[in-house]
């Protein structure tokens, strides 16, 4: 079965952190780290990673912090995984022949469809997710994207 990365979880979240508590006031990242118990040194790469692939935005000042850069529904978790992803590379270097042949295609094939069910699933809808929890119904609803 295909497996995310803890990096590309803690992407998927932060993401969705943002797209929470970001009502019209940028999200710090000390703030957003505190919450998910990370040292910011550890996030702010990944954060990074999201401000230059246009998923999210960076506010600076003393009150900057993290926006979306887009609407909640136009950010795929597999556009996410993708940036991630891409920041890890390629280490797979020189394979024995029966892994390049055989099993890379047969997984790549596996993690196709595996990318094409996360990008069916939206930070909106994980959102949704989350205020149908009991401890997220005080959250306020409205402004999700500002420009």
């Amino acid at each position: 079965m295909p497996r995310l990365s803890d990096k590309s979880l803690l992407a998927i979240a932060a993401v969705v952190d943002v797209a929470l508590y970001a009502r019209g006031t940028p999200v710090a990242a000390k703030a957003l780290a505190a919450r998910h118990e990370l040292p910011p040194r550890h996030l702010e790469p990944v954060l990074q990673s999201l401000v230059h692939a246009g998923v999210l935005k960076g506010v600076r000042g003393p009150r900057g912090g993290y926006e979306l850069a887009r609407e909640r529904r136009r950010i795929t978790v597999a556009e996410i995984v993708r940036v991630v992803e891409a920041e890890a590379g390629d280490a797979l270097g020189n394979l024995p022949a029966i892994v390049r042949d055989v099993i890379q295609p047969a997984v790549g094939e596996a993690e196709h469809t595996f990318e094409a069910a996360l990008d069916a699933v939206t930070v909106e809808d994980l959102c949704r997710s989350s205020a149908q929890r009991e401890d997220r119904r005080a959250m306020p609803e409205g402004i999700d994207f500002t420009i």
